[in-house]
């Protein structure tokens, strides 16, 4: 095995330091391209956000010298990333590709992706985001890509639903439990919200709001705490709600989920900004126009937030013309022109400052009982500083969900996170990894 060399660096201010390993195969990743001052030429974008065909469009038709061919491609959960890990490895990979943030850094690790230092005016686009957002994309002290999405986490109720159990939008975990209680006193059949296992992100969302820290370093050594003291007590919590059939298992996206938001035996979602359109979806065939509203995550004692989900756009090491990719993806991430042309798509919140408005233009949110925006706003505001990812969540995620399927026949949300710390320790020692 090649030795593997750590790249040290500070992602903002307000966040610990990240140690991302970098392989010693292939391309120096840390060495930035030589800029272009004006970039032409053909490149390929994939992307598996609806509307990006579009986006690609409106931008081939603003300028005459790079054009965009666009290809669409299935989202992680689907393959998409083993689709395009696999390609950029062959040398067939896209010059532009979209990456959520759990997963850029195994990207930056493997040196699948190219620093942006360089190609990109930072002071316009990099230094005008928020620092929790621009650590999800900086490593080592080099931007590896632009973010799109900031994706703060929040609920969603049926609020008739909540005044029919007689009680307000639950502000701490604890009326989040008692609201629980009184629900299924006046509705026995429904449950206030679902514990999805597919759905490891959230699991993540949740430990990060409460304080955790499940990926940090200590000198040359990662410190992994995917069963740290704060993932502990969030596991105990919803083990309880699981329990007293407070909550459903389910798998987020099934028929079943679906079928249970629409005829009112769940009402309630935990999810992000994204959430909003899925929701419509599943529900507004049941006559539910106005009974839904967005509010902030319950909290455990102070108001906190974190991101779920949410994506960067990034210059693979495929790419020949990473000048022309980067031209591109500043469009893709900092203009307006970029967020019309994407239209009524879905209720994105942007991470560049002056997009989210836009964005709410283009969405008709009408279908909610209150303004969905405001809380978003609310609750970025309160994302927790000092998250960092991993050098690969596909072992942690992996192992979760695994972990996550014995729910139904006696497992708990406390062994499946102890079972993932395990899982996630000797998968990084046997990539080359040190790991305390």
């Amino acid at each position: 095995m090649q030795r593997r060399k750590l790249l040290i660096g500070v992602a903002s201010v307000a966040s610990s330091a990240l140690l991302l390993a970098a392989c010693g195969t292939g391309p120096n990743p840390s060495a930035a391209p030589t800029p272009t001052e004006d970039p032409s030429g053909t490149i390929t974008f994939w992307s598996s956000l609806a509307g990006m065909d579009k986006v690609a469009a409106a931008f081939n038709a603003s300028q005459a010298k790079i054009k965009v061919n666009f290809e669409t491609v299935p989202n992680g959960d689907n393959g998409g990333y083993a689709k395009l890990s696999t390609a950029i490895t062959a040398g067939n990979g896209p010059d532009v590709a979209t990456i959520e943030y759990p997963q850029l850094p195994q990207f930056v690790s493997n040196g699948q992706v190219q620093p942006l230092d360089g190609l990109i005016d930072k002071s316009a686009t990099v230094d005008k985001l928020a620092n929790e957002i621009r650590g999800m994309v900086q490593f080592g002290g080099k931007t590896y890509g632009l973010p799109y999405d900031a994706a703060p986490m929040v609920m969603y109720y049926r609020k008739d639903m909540l005044a029919k159990a007689g009680v307000g939008i639950p502000k701490t975990w604890q009326e989040f439990e008692e609201a629980g209680r009184k629900l299924k006193s006046v509705a026995p059949n429904a449950y206030l919200a679902s514990f999805n296992p597919n759905q490891v992100a959230a699991t993540a969302g949740l430990a990060w709001q409460a304080g955790a820290k499940w990926f940090g370093t200590s000198g040359d050594s990662w410190q992994i705490g995917v069963n740290d003291d704060a993932t502990r007590k969030v596991a105990d919590y919803w083990q309880k709600l699981i329990d007293n059939k407070i909550v459903k298992v389910q798998q987020a996206f099934s028929d079943e989920w679906s079928l249970d938001l629409a005829n009112g035996t769940v009402v309630g979602v935990l999810g992000a900004n994204w959430s909003a359109t899925g929701i419509q979806k599943r529900t507004e065939a049941s006559g539910q126009k106005g009974q839904w509203i967005a509010a902030e995550v319950p909290n455990w004692g102070t108001p906190a937030s974190a991101f779920y989900g949410g994506s960067s756009f990034d210059v693979t090491k495929s790419s020949k013309n990473p000048a022309a990719a980067a031209k591109f993806i500043e469009f893709l991430a900092t203009s307006p022109e970029a967020i019309k042309a994407r239209g009524n798509t879905g209720s994105a919140f942007l991470a560049f400052p002056g997009l989210t408005p836009v964005a709410q233009d283009a969405y008709d949110a009408s279908y909610f009982g209150n303004d969905i925006y405001a809380v978003f706003n609310k609750a970025y505001s309160t994302v927790s500083p000092g998250w960092q990812w991993g050098p690969n969540w596909d072992i942690t995620n992996t192992a979760l969900k695994d972990a996550y399927g014995k729910l139904g026949t006696g497992g708990t949300v406390q062994e499946a996170v102890d079972t993932a710390q395990t899982a996630t320790v000797a998968g990084l020692k046997q990539t080359g990894l040190s790991v305390k």
